[in-house]
């Protein structure tokens, strides 16, 4: 069963103006729960979910989400083109805005199942996952990529990628501008040791004007974001709206045009408390919830003792609630 609420407003339609990357271990349900308290208009990505865990799993448990998550996409993992319209279907079914497929992650296990990175060695068979997943569901279809792999790092390469894959009909692409090196770099090299090539997706822009090209891959912050919108249909940021997720508080202001007030920090841990209290009550840790909002403890004077409340005082206490409400003290006036 999906987790249901009755948001008092219909969500946001679906725009990839500005998105928050997919992340693994990072990107759960509470995560995308408490970044949508910050912002209504990003577009939120699950961690990546592999065909093999929604057919052969508890499928349940992988798509659960929260109705005020919206807009929200699935990602999905896989290379046989009928387990992906299947899972596709699956996410349709479930009320997820979009379907986006993995072809950018570079970490060996994912590799040894024909999975993430590996794929831009084969346009062909992205292109026949895509058309399958499109000639089963109605939402959009998506991908996700790098601007190349150890070997097949040439503009030609990757234009023949997309060129192929767009054949297949899809016209949404999120390019993170660096290479992933397959060969001798961990997952954790590959984000920061291939150098970030803007110009390459630029070019890819350009060369496919009517695609919808998203940027993704070092930005971090909105100014950033603003200028990259310039030559880009979107952005997409990972790590440092994991790390900094306050930056989302202003993101509908500056780059929707809302004029809706900003939230401030400690009135976001104060919207998200019921949200906890109800996760407590099910039985789960508040541990599991409180670990992504860290980051709203940066810049002030009491961010470190805001950190140990909630990720080291909390797992002692008899009434974590009351270390919550402390927290959100430290936060007011920030």
């Amino acid at each position: 069963m999906l987790q249901g609420s009755n948001p008092a407003t219909t969500p946001p339609t679906l725009s990839h103006r500005f998105s928050v990357a997919p992340m693994m271990d990072w990107t759960d349900h509470h995560c995308r729960y408490f970044l949508r308290l910050l912002s209504k208009h990003a577009l939120l990505y699950t961690e990546m979910v592999t065909t093999g865990a929604l057919l052969r799993g508890d499928h349940e448990r992988f798509l659960r989400y929260n109705q005020a998550e919206h807009p929200l996409a699935l990602q999905l993992g896989g290379s046989v083109p009928s387990d992906l319209a299947a899972c596709a279907q699956m996410a349709e079914e479930a009320g997820y805005d979009e379907v986006n497929l993995n072809v950018g992650c570079p970490s060996d296990r994912v590799q040894n199942n024909m999975i993430g990175a590996c794929l831009m060695a084969h346009p062909a068979l992205v292109a026949d996952c895509v058309k399958a997943m499109l000639d089963t569901v109605s939402i959009p279809v998506t991908v996700k990529h790098r601007i190349g792999i150890d070997g097949r790092d040439s503009y030609a390469e990757l234009c023949d990628f997309v060129g192929t894959v767009r054949d297949a009909g899809c016209q949404s692409f999120t390019v993170h501008a660096r290479i992933a090196i397959l060969a001798g770099l961990s997952p954790k090299e590959n984000r920061e040791v291939p150098p970030l090539r803007y110009e390459v997706a630029a070019q890819l822009k350009q060369d496919f004007p009517d695609l919808e090209i998203i940027l993704n891959g070092g930005i971090k912050t909105l100014d950033e974001c603003c200028t990259h919108l310039q030559g880009f249909d979107g952005v997409m940021l990972g790590r440092e709206a994991y790390h900094n997720p306050y930056l989302l508080a202003t993101v509908d202001q500056q780059l929707f045009g809302c004029t809706n007030p900003v939230i401030g920090r400690a009135e976001a841990l104060r919207q998200l408390r019921p949200y906890i209290e109800q996760h407590l009550a099910s039985g789960g840790a508040m541990h599991h919830i409180t670990r992504h909002v860290l980051g709203l403890g940066q810049g002030f004077a009491g961010a470190r003792r805001f950190r140990q409340l909630l990720s080291v005082d909390i797992h002692k206490a008899s009434e974590p609630l009351l270390l919550l409400d402390q927290a959100t003290q430290l936060l007011e006036g920030h």
